[in-house]
């Protein structure tokens, strides 16, 4: 089995999936079992799928699995914030924070494995720009 616990993306998944532990623990009796039941099914469901996606052959499936997960978990915490689940701004300016840095990695991680990169057994680090360079054409 890989190993995963060094992945940017699984360190902010467990991070995320922690902090949704704690927050929802402030939420009313009724959104604590409804919503942040969901939030917290949702953000450990996302941990699993890292490891799967590290774990496996054929990424892309379970890639676009991951990133259909972190886009349903951005939606509820968007749809806690409407009802006034969390006690407070910031809190869910946080978890908020730290699910889009999540979706971004697993959206990256799909967009690198469909360019044939599938037989990494980690996840890419973030790209960065590449200055271009223009060739001057050879003499005739």
């Amino acid at each position: 089995m890989a190993r995963y616990e060094h992945l940017p993306i699984y360190k902010k998944a467990m991070e995320l999936a922690v902090y949704l532990q704690n927050v929802v623990r402030n939420f009313s009796r009724y959104d604590k079992y409804s919503i942040g039941a969901d939030l917290r099914d949702l953000s450990r469901r996302s941990l699993m799928l890292i490891i799967r996606a590290n774990n496996a052959v054929n990424k892309t499936d379970v890639l676009r699995e991951l990133v259909e997960c972190c886009e349903m978990l951005k939606t509820m915490l968007f749809f806690a914030k409407e009802v006034k689940a969390f006690a407070n701004f910031k809190s869910f300016q946080h978890a908020a924070s730290l699910a889009v840095v999540v979706s971004k990695q697993s959206e990256g991680w799909l967009k690198s494995s469909k360019n044939g990169r599938n037989s990494e057994s980690v996840a890419p680090q973030p790209v960065q720009e590449r200055a271009h360079t223009h060739c001057a054409p050879s003499p005739p």
